[in-house]
């Protein structure tokens, strides 16, 4: 079995293995479970897309179809098992995703390194507005986090808890740009950034 980088896992073919670590279902159980656990807090829902991975989990012998089944005019549902070898494969991506940092590229990371292309004032303005949507995606996580945990345990939700914590570093941080900023603290001059004179005045 070939190595794989961390950054390639397929995140829909992961979720796909770990649902049918639990037990045997068919795609529309997943996709009740992917909402009722929140999984889709970090996929990229796309219509077709878990059933791309499904298709490429199959070809690859990591699940197998057990049953096939209809309820009256209902389209027929195809319920699926893991193999050993998925099995396998799922228990080396999860080890290789914990134990590997990635840095992951992000717009946020693109802009902050072009950051004196704007002047002071503009980024400042934007900064605020940043504040207040961090804020308010940290309470809807709070909330998310207060509604659930009581119905389906922390374990379940322990990204949503990660997401939350790296949302409030990141309040703390940029708030933190915001007073660097209004102190002067930041020599602010493009062209330093190419090595050229600082601009007069």
């Amino acid at each position: 079995m070939s190595q794989s980088k961390p950054h390639q896992h397929n995140l829909w073919c992961l979720t796909v293995l770990c649902l049918l670590r639990v037990k045997p279902m068919h795609p529309y159980e997943m996709q009740r479970l992917i909402r009722d656990w929140h999984k889709d807090e970090f996929l990229v829902l796309k219509r077709g897309s878990l059933y791309h991975a499904i298709d490429r989990l199959r070809s690859q012998g990591y699940i197998d179809a057990i049953e096939t089944s209809r309820e009256g005019r209902r389209p027929e549902r195809t319920v699926y098992r893991l193999t050993e070898s998925g099995e396998r494969q799922m228990v080396h991506w999860l080890q290789e995703m914990l134990a590997n940092p990635v840095r992951e590229p992000s717009e946020f990371f693109a802009a902050l390194s072009f950051l004196p292309m704007l002047s002071p004032d503009q980024v400042q303005a934007q900064l605020k507005d940043r504040v207040s949507r961090l804020e308010q995606e940290i309470e809807q996580l709070d909330a998310v986090l207060a509604m659930m945990v009581p119905k389906i345990g922390r374990l379940v939700l322990v990204e949503v808890e990660y997401l939350r914590a790296m949302r409030k570093a990141e309040l703390s941080w940029v708030k933190s740009l915001q007073g660097d900023l209004a102190g002067g603290i930041l020599h602010w001059d493009p062209r330093s950034m190419c090595g050229l004179p600082s601009s007069p005045g």
